[in-house]
């Protein structure tokens, strides 16, 4: 085999080599890009079944707030029905919000406390004899110290205690704080009675005759309203 066979059958082999190397990089880039564009849609995939599920909870957790809201409304009108609609809203509204706020209430404590604390009027500017004042019958001292850690400011009174959300939101605060310590029993206690009282009533094991009265028959007679809105039909 002369010379020149041997350059051309080296070029061949060459050739060869070089479209096997071709071939051979067109197919796995091919299955580099075919198995991207799988991984991009299963990520597409992901998350859109993420957003899918993000939605039912927030339209489930949207249900769950129009039914309550809807419920305190209804609450409302069986006391006060001449209340102006978008007033029953705000309300409701506020106490749906303190009951997601805060882990030991729910609606149906703060609608009993409101019903009995305003004597079953729901009139936000309902005031008492001893100077309680608003929805949750709170009285200015208070109102000034709760007022404090809530940022709201302090104008005077009537302006923060006759105000439904203000006052909701400052009842509520202080109504939490006080079963905390005390439990639900002596927490209402507390609300009604003041912190003392209750301590005691309970040291000595909810015996009759170290509550005040009015405390006294405060506590089964709120306990008894959030019983019946616990069983409140729609």
């Amino acid at each position: 085999m002369d010379a020149r066979i041997k350059i051309l059958l080296s070029r061949y082999q060459r050739y060869v080599i070089v479209a096997l190397v071709v071939c051979l990089s067109i197919s796995i880039l091919g299955f580099s890009v075919k198995y991207f564009s799988m991984e991009q849609n299963e990520k597409k995939i992901e998350t859109l079944e993420r957003a899918l599920m993000d939605l039912k909870a927030a339209m489930n957790i949207d249900s769950v707030r129009q039914f309550n809201i809807q419920k305190v409304m209804k609450i409302i009108d069986q006391h006060n029905p001449s209340l102006p609609s978008s007033v029953k809203y705000e309300i409701a509204n506020e106490i749906y919000n303190m009951s997601v706020k805060y882990t030991n209430l729910d609606v149906e404590l703060l609608c009993a406390t409101i019903t009995y604390e305003t004597g079953g009027t729901w009139n936000p500017t309902a005031t008492s004899q001893a100077g309680a004042m608003g929805l949750m019958q709170i009285m200015p001292a208070t109102g000034i110290f709760l007022a404090a850690y809530e940022n709201l400011t302090w104008t005077n009174a009537e302006e923060v205690l006759y105000k439904p959300t203000y006052n909701i939101r400052l009842g509520a605060r202080h109504l939490s704080a006080l079963i905390d310590i005390y439990g639900l029993e002596g927490g209402l206690a507390a609300y009604n009675g003041g912190e003392k009282q209750a301590a005691l009533w309970l040291a000595n094991n909810k015996a009759d005759g170290i509550l005040a009265t009015e405390t006294q028959n405060y506590v089964p007679a709120v306990l008894k309203l959030y019983n019946e809105y616990q069983k409140f039909s729609m």
